[in-house]
């Protein structure tokens, strides 16, 4: 192996490994939450904290630009060595999150009633998600913002300070679950208020850490930059197309959980257990498509062609390798986790019927996964819109032919295919990145 390969294989994982473990703890949290409710009586319990947590994965995913757009943009000013864009484009994205959670806030009522309409839980579930969402909507602000702000540390190639918002969060949020839950004994709505102060004490942590960060940049704050109307329109153009497609993924899983929530509170609980499974796997295996992220973004803002292909061949690499390792842990430890979250036996048992669907879900999702962390980087967001939108209208067909059929087994077929559409839509798109270097630098 040459010292080029070498030394790519080294800024792949100095930026992948912090990452793996800061994505990680997102998902395992969720699995944490619906562990401390799995042990209340019955199955509604975990029910509502799935149907709770779907809607805000919507919310807040389809506001997913805050991170997605901040980190390709913050890349390539990097590579450009553009110290007073990179404070402008923070910025901007902390002035956008900041209005976006308060509208949220003010239009809570609407939201919650257009939700809970779509998503047909049980008489049992459905006051129990209610009340989880009107707590965990205060969050709003808190989470957009860290979203913003956690998008600006992967842009920077600044791993390390990512991790410690997410360890921030998670950390508080797990220690807060327990005591809420089972010492306060406040239920679903301890697990939601859990999350709010958790948010909050992130979004402080990382604005603190931050300013850190520039402070030892070259450049300065200049107002006129941060308004400056050309690269405004270029972020909302990013922003628009993000938002667009993050909303027809995110709308995916929502009309999956909804489906599984129609069919039976327990196979509802099943399919929510076993998407903890999904979302582990989907958020660890990210830490690869976020080193891209930084490392194409960053080689686009330098115009350097050759690394570029450089990053996306070994990032890619490392992601397929380590996505067959994971799915041989999944294999083999796979039933103790659905033991570990519930003591529910027919939850137990039924989620253990569809387990191999997530055993092999590394190994069909982590090229998608790849993908979007290179569009991102090269901020080609109108074809990430265009492939989602192919690859859910996929997945709608699919489930209308499969879910009468075969029921929750073509259910998780429905799934397949849908992360087998991403993957060949932004495949398709690919050949786009390679022409257009050049001049997506010169947009810089």
């Amino acid at each position: 192996m040459n010292a080029s390969i070498l030394s790519w294989n080294h800024r792949v994982w100095r930026l992948a490994g912090p990452i793996m473990i800061s994505n990680v703890s997102v998902p395992l949290l969720g699995a944490v939450d619906t562990a401390v409710v799995g042990h209340l009586p019955g199955p509604e319990y975990i029910g509502a904290v799935a149907i709770g947590a779907i809607i805000f994965n919507l919310l807040y995913w389809g506001f997913g630009f805050l991170r997605m757009g901040t980190t390709g943009l913050v890349a390539q000013a990097l590579g450009a060595d553009d110290g007073d864009e990179m404070r402008a484009i923070l910025g901007r994205a902390l002035g956008l999150s900041s209005a976006i959670g308060l509208t949220l806030i003010v239009f809570q009522g609407p939201i919650a009633e257009g939700a809970f309409f779509l998503a047909g839980a049980s008489d049992a579930v459905d006051p129990l998600a209610r009340n989880y969402f009107s707590v965990r909507i205060w969050a709003a602000p808190a989470a957009l913002a860290n979203y913003a702000l956690l998008g600006w540390f992967f842009g920077m190639q600044n791993a390390r300070y990512a991790l410690v918002l997410n360890l921030v969060m998670n950390g508080v949020n797990i220690i807060l679950d327990f005591w809420f839950v089972f010492g306060l004994g406040l239920g679903v709505e301890g697990v939601a208020w859990a999350t709010v102060a958790a948010q909050f004490a992130a979004m402080f942590t990382s604005l603190w850490l931050a300013r850190k960060v520039l402070q030892k940049i070259a450049g300065t704050w200049r107002i006129e930059l941060l308004y400056r109307a050309d690269r405004i329109r270029r972020m909302m153009g990013i922003n628009r197309d993000i938002f667009i497609r993050n909303l027809f993924i995110s709308g995916s899983m929502a009309v999956f959980t909804a489906i599984g929530a129609r069919s039976s509170d327990t196979v509802l609980a099943a399919n929510a257990i076993l998407l903890h499974f999904q979302y582990i796997m989907a958020f660890w295996l990210d830490g690869f498509a976020h080193a891209a992220e930084a490392l194409v973004g960053k080689e686009i803002g330098a115009r350097n062609r050759a690394r570029f292909r450089q990053a996306v061949l070994v990032s890619t690499t490392w992601a397929g390798g380590v996505a067959v390792a994971t799915a041989a842990v999944f294999g083999i430890l796979g039933g103790t986790l659905i033991d570990l979250i519930t003591d529910i036996d027919e939850v137990r048992v039924l989620a253990r019927n569809f387990l191999p669907w997530v055993v092999f879900g590394p190994i069909y999702s982590v090229w998608s996964f790849q993908l979007d962390g290179i569009f991102i980087g090269a901020t080609h967001t109108a074809e990430m819109r265009n492939a989602s939108i192919l690859s859910a209208l996929t997945f709608l067909a699919s489930t209308a032919i499969l879910v009468p059929l075969m029921g929750n087994s073509g259910l998780w077929t429905s799934f397949f295919v849908f992360m087998l559409a991403r993957t060949v839509t932004l495949a398709c798109y690919y050949p786009r990145i390679k022409k257009s270097i050049g001049s997506a630098a010169d947009t810089l």
